[in-house]
């Protein structure tokens, strides 16, 4: 009973994540691996938060692809003055794919990126990007990225959703895993 209370308390701290998003962040991952995912479980694809040996979202045959820049965000935590980076946005056959690089991090130190529903200079990307509105702060319904730096700072990784966002995914946000509501660097996608 107690490792459940334990598990219900740090499920709670974690949807509260990304800094005043209202509909909250849920993702309950220990932050061990940053290829954590639901691989290989009939269904489960979409419960993916990354894979830095998938193919990148820019070499995505066929699919129509967006990028962005990574801009330094007020709310980052000290030392993250020197993160850089892009992020590319593709939507093909197999739904949304989406890559984050960055450099300047902290090495070792696991991230999360989130795509966003408004613009960078509107609250800093605002809210998380959903599929149905009001629904459920985890994926399938949002696109999550999880990965670790490493030993030079550096970090990427790509996930697939198997829908569409369209045009309504506008930004993304990277911030550190332990601290969500530090947003350091937000992206907006040029379409």
């Amino acid at each position: 009973m107690a490792l459940g209370a334990l598990l219900a308390t740090t499920l709670t701290v974690l949807l509260t994540g990304c800094g005043g998003d209202s509909a909250g962040h849920a993702s309950a991952h220990s932050g061990a691996s940053a290829s954590s995912s639901s691989h290989g479980m009939d269904g489960m694809s979409d419960k993916m938060m990354g894979d830095p040996s998938a193919t990148p979202a820019y070499k995505l045959s066929g699919a129509t692809v967006v990028k962005g820049t990574f801009t330094l965000l007020d709310t980052r935590p000290p030392g993250m003055n020197d993160v850089k980076g892009t992020a590319w946005l593709a939507q093909g056959t197999k739904g949304t794919t989406v890559t984050v690089s960055l450099t300047g991090l902290k090495p070792g130190h696991v991230y999360m990126a989130h795509l966003h529903a408004q613009h960078c200079a509107d609250d800093n990307g605002g809210s998380h990007f959903q599929f149905d509105k009001g629904g459920a702060t985890t994926p399938p319904n949002e696109i999550h990225l999880m990965f670790t730096a490493d030993k030079s700072g550096m970090g990427m990784t790509t996930v697939t959703n198997s829908r569409k966002t369209g045009k309504d995914a506008v930004a993304i946000v990277v911030h550190p895993n332990e601290a969500q509501d530090n947003r350091i660097a937000c992206a907006d996608f040029d379409f």
